[in-house]
């Protein structure tokens, strides 16, 4: 009788862990893909909304990054 309360709750258990894998892989694919980028990426279009830098320097440096 144990051993049947014992695999309940283990099944239960590997279910409840198959369905969080599985929303957390759907909601990984389905975010922004702005959110994924590398910080060197971040950092520099930060940079550049705040006028740190030019539109000239922030595409050299984009390309840049994008050859790396």
């Amino acid at each position: 009788m144990a051993w049947m309360l014992l695999w309940g709750l283990i099944g239960l258990a590997l279910l409840i862990l198959i369905i969080v894998a599985i929303i957390w892989l759907i909601r990984h694919l389905l975010a922004d893909p702005a959110s994924r980028a590398d910080p060197a990426g971040e950092q520099l279009r930060r940079r550049y909304a705040a006028g740190d830098i030019d539109h000239e320097e922030y595409e050299r440096r984009r390309a840049e990054l994008r050859k790396r």
